[in-house]
């Protein structure tokens, strides 16, 4: 077997890769389910955390700062291990899935509340002012005044975050949670190849590109209308 044919047979054997192709696509659906389920509900957090402390009452607004340091400064598997293995102790119970989705929404919530908290500040004054002097209340001011215009300024940002955080989930197979690369390392068990990683990484690839090159678009369409 010369050297060409014995790389393509470890990293590329068809063989292999069709016997297990079923389960790694398996894998990818759970993957493209539970990332959808992390970008709504954790810009939803994020969102909400950001109007919330643009109140101002001091008290809730420490209690944000506490959970948004917090999630943004210890690594994301710590709290999968920890809810996964530790809650259990007393008495709560949650699948793989639900712990992925959980500890990666929270994750992404608190990047997202910063981000959005900052999208909201760098909206003037005059702006809060001129909608006040028509009557709005500070809710509505927020709502329909600000927000569109800090969204705006967020979508940057907020899209390189939200791709980095979605592709954490490859975490959740550290919990058994059979999402792409869990079946894949499974599959290279059991077969003893590589080839199951490799067309992997190609699932991870076909799911996380679009994605990227949409994230880049959005991008360079918001970037163009502010000029």
């Amino acid at each position: 077997m010369t050297a060409s044919e014995r790389f393509f047979f470890t990293f590329f054997n068809w063989e292999i890769d069709r016997t297990y192709l079923p389960s790694i696509a398996e894998g990818f659906l759970l993957t493209v389910v539970i990332a959808i389920c992390i970008v709504i509900s954790g810009i939803a957090l994020g969102v909400v955390l950001a109007v919330i402390r643009s109140s101002g009452i001091r008290i809730v607004n420490i209690l944000i700062v506490v959970f948004v340091d917090i999630f943004r400064a210890i690594p994301p598997l710590v709290f999968i291990l920890i809810f996964y293995f530790g809650l259990p102790s007393i008495g709560i119970n949650m699948s793989s899935f639900t712990v992925t989705w959980l500890c990666l929404s929270l994750v992404l919530g608190a990047f997202a509340e910063e981000i959005f908290r900052a999208g909201i500040m760098a909206v003037s004054r005059g702006q809060w002012e001129a909608a006040r002097s028509t009557g709005l209340s500070q809710l509505r001011t927020l709502i329909y005044v600000v927000m569109p215009q800090a969204i705006r300024l967020t979508i940057p940002p907020l899209t390189n975050r939200t791709i980095a955080i979605t592709k954490m989930t490859a975490l959740g197979s550290v919990i058994g949670f059979s999402e792409i690369l869990s079946q894949s390392t499974t599959a290279v068990s059991f077969s003893g190849n590589p080839s199951p990683l490799v067309l992997g990484a190609f699932a991870y690839l076909i799911l996380f590109l679009p994605v990227v090159i949409a994230g880049r678009w959005i991008e360079t369409r918001f970037a163009w209308k502010r000029l």
